[in-house]
């Protein structure tokens, strides 16, 4: 038998979110799958949504030709653009849009001669002062993009900082620099990521590059009721013991029980993703029923209260996050963000569904 760790991930769960994130932003839509579409397969969230997306987004060439060796046949943004003229190369053979956030990646482009011509993505630095050219550059460094040769055509693009504070004035800011600096330019529009879909009437232009929310976690922190958790991570109590009012459990004996308590040992830990950070009380679900951890995460185990669930024991599920622990509630137990928790997922059993 093998250890029950398990992410469940549905795959209609996925379709689900992408076609809510189409149709609350209005056009078209690039399905963000970097870090392996945030942990939860990159190839198999592409193949489940070939017949849909209009296009999807990684962060760099390597993983857009993960896609190409599988077969996928949209459209691929690099959002980190290239890093050298061997990624400009692939780009170009392969069909890979290329995002230019400064003028080294607009010299390569420059730089080819003959073979296919590359979409390039304009990345202005609206206020986030990450990546991107300065707004008072942007006109110039359009125009020579225009007259590149090798350039098949340029969406102007930017990325918002704080558009997951819904009261934060830094996302108006944003919006109004990128308005000025592309205002008259010619060509299609890019600025919401997924916090800009859901809260951002003004960040909805030509394309969106939503993330976190087509996996079911609303970047916001909050549990959503409408989007679709994705994935599921579950596993089993293998063992089980009482200990006594005043006993310590775990790793420096954080957790004093107040009670005789009835302890389930369950088979997964930080080594598989589950933050470390998670303290006493973090939510857990014990074959449906809501319950809790206690004491501290370990490498390969973690520990929950079964004392008020005289059904439950050895061989009942528990669900860390998924379809009734929201990611966001662990994330924020764990003073993390679910971004985090769902990129680090390894180590467990996968079954797509």
């Amino acid at each position: 038998m093998s250890r029950p760790a398990l992410a469940q991930l549905d795959l209609a769960a996925l379709r689900a979110n992408y076609a809510h994130a189409k149709a609350a932003h209005g056009g078209k839509v690039a399905a963000t799958l970097k870090a392996n579409a945030y942990g939860h397969g990159a190839v198999e969230c592409a193949q489940a949504l070939a017949g849909v997306a209009d296009a999807f987004a990684v962060a760099f060439v390597q993983e857009a030709m993960a896609l190409r060796e599988a077969d996928i046949q949209q459209p691929i943004l690099v959002l980190e653009g290239a890093f050298g003229m061997g990624d400009v190369e692939l780009a170009q053979r392969h069909g890979l849009w290329l995002v230019v956030h400064q003028e080294e990646q607009l010299c390569m482009l420059e730089s080819l001669r003959g073979g296919a011509r590359v979409q390039a993505w304009l990345k202005i630095d609206t206020g986030m002062h990450r990546a991107g050219v300065a707004p008072h550059e942007a006109r110039a460094l359009w125009q020579r993009l225009a007259d590149c040769g090798q350039v098949a055509g340029t969406t102007l693009m930017t990325h918002l900082a704080s558009a997951d504070e819904p009261d934060n004035p830094a996302t108006q800011r944003q919006l109004a620099v990128f308005e000025a600096a592309t205002r008259g330019l010619p060509g299609p529009r890019s600025i919401a990521n997924s916090a800009g879909v859901l809260g951002w009437k003004g960040a909805h232009q030509d394309w969106a590059r939503p993330g976190i929310m087509l996996y079911g976690a609303d970047p916001r922190g909050t549990p959503s009721d409408v989007l679709q958790p994705v994935m599921q991570l579950t596993s089993e109590v293998f063992a089980e013991r009482w200990i006594a009012a005043g006993e310590a459990l775990g790793y420096g004996g954080s957790f004093i029980a107040e009670r005789l308590t009835r302890v389930g040992l369950v088979a997964l830990g930080y080594a598989d993703g589950y933050p470390r950070a998670a303290h006493t009380g973090t939510p857990v679900a014990v074959d449906g029923r809501a319950s809790r951890i206690i004491g501290r995460v370990a490498m390969d185990m973690l520990t929950v209260d079964l004392t008020d669930l005289p059904e439950a024991g050895a061989g009942s599920q528990v669900e860390l996050w998924g379809r009734q622990v929201s990611v966001n509630t662990v994330a924020a137990a764990a003073g993390t963000i679910a971004y985090e928790l769902l990129c680090n997922v390894k180590r467990v059993r996968r079954e797509y569904q």
